[in-house]
């Protein structure tokens, strides 16, 4: 049975996907949920929020990666041979005593990006049952869950880059589900737009090459990219509602997710935000909060006064405890994923 695999997407940048990753694996970690995040950003954001520079410089020499997801793919890159889940290294990044063990990374590399024309270029070839093809394709999905299996993870979180790529779809074909980040403005609803339809067409055409696939020995990803669905981000508060500026852009996102995302024609449904089940949370603005984080190299609901985290401050890192709790606990509900309830202490 394989472990579940969550993908945070959208098609449009700067919507705070990377942040959102971070701070759901950190707090499904603190809640007791074990957690593998996976970077296959090219850009590697998710792998430097996790560890610091000096950890950096020795994943990414001038030499050969080797501890990088590019580093496990290079056979596969080279026609030289298969993914090594054996020499395959996941970065424990457990060491805070409130997660108990339970985070690990893989990390993301810049020379990921070198792996999209092979990926490009074997996606026609699994219909004609070329083995290799298929190896190429589900590459991620088995390095995923060979680490997560290794390390004894519950869950599989994953951060890719805001595009409709040949690396991005080999992303979600290894999901099981997907949550799309928003921020409430034109581009990102247009990003949306694009996604959902994109999202039907790879999982059609991943069904259809499933069962060209010639070596049954060699497993493969259902490709189910099932919708949790959405979270907003990044929009000011004033009297604990949206600034009106983001109102209007507020009010289209259910529309324009049932109708892009689930295929649903019910653009006069009604629906809000606030009475929305695919409204995963809307996530405000934590200003100052963020900086401070960065460099405590922790997640903002974890700030304490010792951080610098006082008066205002630390209420606000409260705040974002309680907030990211919800996220976690709405997201494990419908992913079946039993996630405990935060303990008083923890608030």
């Amino acid at each position: 049975m394989s472990i579940p695999v969550i993908t945070f997407f959208n098609n449009k940048g700067g919507v705070g996907k990377t942040s959102l990753v971070y701070h759901v694996s950190w707090m499904f970690a603190e809640l007791g949920v074990s957690v593998l995040a996976v970077d296959l950003d090219p850009q590697a954001n998710l792998t430097a929020a996790f560890l610091p520079d000096d950890q950096l410089e020795e994943l990414w020499p001038d030499g050969p990666h080797r501890h990088t997801i590019a580093g496990v793919l290079d056979p596969l890159q080279k026609g030289t041979g298969d993914i090594d889940a054996h020499k395959m290294s996941t970065h424990d990044i457990s060491d805070a005593s409130w997660v108990r063990g339970n985070l690990s990374l893989i990390a993301g590399d810049l020379q990921l990006s070198n792996f999209e024309d092979n990926l490009s270029e074997v996606w026609p070839k699994c219909l004609g049952g070329d083995e290799r093809a298929f190896r190429v394709t589900s590459a991620f999905w088995r390095i995923m869950q060979a680490g997560a299996e290794r390390d004894g993870r519950d869950l599989i979180l994953v951060d890719v880059g805001p595009n409709l790529g040949a690396i991005n779809r080999a992303a979600l074909i290894s999901s099981d589900y997907v949550v799309v980040p928003l921020s409430p403005d034109l581009f990102s609803l247009q990003g949306l737009r694009n996604l959902g339809p994109r999202l039907r067409d790879w999982r059609s055409g991943w069904k259809k090459r499933l069962s060209e696939n010639p070596e049954p020995s060699l497993e493969l990803p259902a490709g189910e990219m099932r919708p949790i669905g959405y979270c907003i981000q990044q929009h000011s508060v004033r009297l604990d509602r949206p600034v009106q500026a983001y109102e209007k852009w507020i009010r289209q996102i259910p529309g324009v997710y049932r109708r892009s995302v689930l295929g649903i024609e019910d653009s006069d449904s009604g629906l809000t935000v606030d009475s929305d089940p695919n409204c995963v949370a809307m996530v405000k603005h934590y200003r100052s909060l963020m900086p401070m984080a960065q460099q405590a190299r922790k997640p903002m609901f974890s700030l304490k006064p010792a951080d610098g985290a006082l008066g205002a401050h630390f209420q606000a890192a409260q705040q974002a405890h309680k907030a990211f709790a919800g996220i976690a606990q709405a997201i494990g509900l419908k992913a079946g994923i039993k996630v405990p309830a935060p303990t008083l202490f923890e608030l």
